[in-house]
């Protein structure tokens, strides 16, 4: 085995222990209702970081049939990457919650930590339904204007991600219109429904 060969896979089981590892521990850490807390907690956290960056969108989730929110972190060790956590869907206008989760796998030579937040807005039921109950995968990359058929100007800042789903990416400087999920999982958190 040459020495790149054995550093990746170095590097593969490093990243995997360290997310196994911090799963473990939060799961052990808080009570489902202390879990929910503090998911709601975040997602409120991370509604009102996008309300300050782009203010159209609190009309746009108003006006949608439901949203999901994750503040997601990523970790990048030499050429593989990944990150999991936690999120919450919330259907309009009923308000009714569910909790999900998400893992996300990239590859790609880098070092180091980045922190962002997503924020799924759904314009038909279907798209939001089918989130919610099929999961969701992403394997692309998806840049666009928003300003796009009869969505308009209110969601402007958002980027088209699939058939009545819109999707803001909100980092520390502010709006991306270059959304990167790539090889990820969004998926109900039966511990937590």
């Amino acid at each position: 085995m040459t020495a790149n060969r054995r550093f990746t896979a170095f590097a593969r089981l490093a990243l995997m222990a360290l997310l196994l590892g911090t799963a473990t521990i939060a799961a052990a850490a808080d009570s489902p209702d202390e879990a929910r807390a503090k998911v709601r907690k975040v997602s409120n956290e991370v509604l009102e970081r996008l309300y300050k960056a782009q203010p159209s969108s609190r009309k746009a989730i108003a006006d949608s049939k439901g949203y999901a929110t994750f503040s997601k972190w990523g970790l990048t060790l030499g050429p593989v990457g990944g990150g999991l956590g936690k999120g919450l869907a919330v259907a309009e206008p009923s308000g009714k919650e569910t909790f999900m989760r998400y893992v996300e796998g990239s590859a790609g030579f880098g070092l180091g930590i980045k922190k962002y937040d997503l924020v799924f807005v759904f314009l038909t039921e279907k798209a939001r339904a089918d989130f919610v109950n099929k999961g969701w995968e992403y394997s692309g990359q998806a840049t666009a204007a928003a300003k796009s058929g009869s969505a308009g100007a209110v969601l402007e800042g958002a980027v088209a991600v699939s058939p009545g789903v819109w999707l803001y990416q909100n980092t520390s400087s502010g709006l991306v219109a270059e959304i990167g999920i790539k090889g990820t999982k969004y998926y109900k958190d039966d511990k937590l429904n």
